[in-house]
């Protein structure tokens, strides 16, 4: 029996083979600081039992039936921004990680991941941190992220700061690294996005990594 944590961090699986669920249900059953909270098999079976489970993060399948995974990430992004949803598949195909990224999801791993690195990903993406497959980014670094150039030059902080989120780091990170305070970090990476026209966290870290900047 596992032992329980103060706060575990609440986890819904979407995926529509029943092996791949059960694979999953029984290793998280095995960490601590992680709960189950629901599976859902199609995507609308996940906006369901998201409002039904109230996860922090989701593990997404992208091809399914009905409602792909892709599609749902969308929904769920603009229905529930606070969830936090990691892309769990076995493609690489750029129709499948340009859409899903620029749809919200923080993390874009294959299945063929190992046990620890699956669970550190997990928390990760339920503090905001970005994770991505390495061969994903290589793939994103000339896509999605940074084309357009800067309305307006990036004050020196901003800088710093993009440069922490190119390293994955949280908004407490990135406070400890700067001695400024986590309410000042999330003003930074706010005026990030907008003077970098960036939709999220994730493409700002991507940015950062591509102009060499992480």
């Amino acid at each position: 029996m596992k032992k329980k944590v103060e706060k575990a961090i609440r986890v819904l699986i979407v995926d529509d083979h029943a092996i791949v669920r059960e694979g999953l249900r029984t290793f998280l059953g095995m960490l601590p600081d992680i709960e189950l909270v629901g599976e859902a098999g199609s995507g609308e079976e996940a906006l369901a039992a998201v409002a039904r489970g109230k996860p922090e993060v989701v593990l997404m399948d992208l091809v399914m039936p009905g409602m792909d995974g892709i599609e749902a990430t969308r929904r769920l992004h603009a229905e529930h921004p606070e969830v936090k949803v990691i892309a769990l598949t076995s493609f690489t195909d750029d129709d499948k990680v340009y859409p899903v990224i620029k749809a919200g999801a923080v993390a874009y791993l294959l299945k063929d991941i190992g046990a620890k690195e699956l669970a550190e990903a997990i928390r990760a993406a339920a503090k905001g941190e970005v994770r991505l497959h390495p061969e994903v980014t290589r793939r994103l670094m000339s896509g999605i992220a940074g084309e357009a150039p800067a309305a307006e030059p990036l004050t020196e902080r901003e800088q710093q700061v993009l440069a922490c989120l190119g390293r994955g780091m949280s908004n407490k990170e990135i406070a400890a690294e700067l001695f400024i305070s986590e309410k000042t970090v999330k003003t930074h990476v706010s005026n990030v996005l907008d003077k970098l026209g960036l939709a999220d966290r994730t493409q700002a870290a991507l940015y950062a990594v591509k102009h060499g900047l992480a």
